[in-house]
């Protein structure tokens, strides 16, 4: 399925040519774009649902609700303030991502987390795992002690940086 910021750049190229009528298909989504004087028409198609037409004119971007994003931006606010409930206790170690990406406390949706609050870790003991790119980087612990805190949850986009664990160092 196409993201709404390829839909974006497709309406920008068609907006900015001479092309009247455009079809795209590709994996099962269709999209139709129409343009006249005033308005064009967006018209996009997935197999197995009805289609969703818009209309917006011609110069302008579509404008979609993206709740993907305000769901991540809500999370991000409650790791902020579990943030800074850690920077109260500076005895405690945080683990952070060492890129960007996805954070995912199992290697696959049906086994066990690698660790939960209260287990024990050791330095080289994987905690989580991070995606960037199609490659899945294993994070360790890099201290002996234990499993305070898991500030990210599963599937969470995660920043350079940002503190995923506290670990109570023995």
């Amino acid at each position: 399925m196409l993201k709404i910021q390829e839909i974006r750049e497709i309406i920008k190229l068609i907006d900015q040519s001479s092309i009247e009528k455009f079809t795209f298909e590709s994996e099962g989504t269709k999209i139709k774009l129409e343009k006249g004087n005033s308005n064009a028409h967006v018209q996009t198609e997935q197999k197995n649902a009805e289609p969703v037409k818009q209309e917006t004119p011609a110069t302008q971007e579509v404008k979609q609700d993206e709740p993907k994003q305000e769901k991540v931006e809500t999370t991000n606010n409650e790791n902020i303030s579990n943030s800074s409930a850690a920077a109260v206790d500076p005895s405690l170690h945080k683990i952070t991502s060492p890129m960007v990406g996805t954070f995912y406390q199992s290697s696959s949706p049906d086994t066990p987390s690698y660790v939960k609050k209260g287990d024990s870790v050791s330095p080289e003991k994987i905690v989580c795992i991070v995606e960037a790119m199609k490659l899945f980087n294993e994070i360790e612990a890099e201290v002996s002690g234990e499993i305070v805190e898991i500030l990210v949850e599963d599937g969470q986009l995660v920043e350079y940086g940002q503190p995923l664990f506290l670990v109570k160092q023995n």
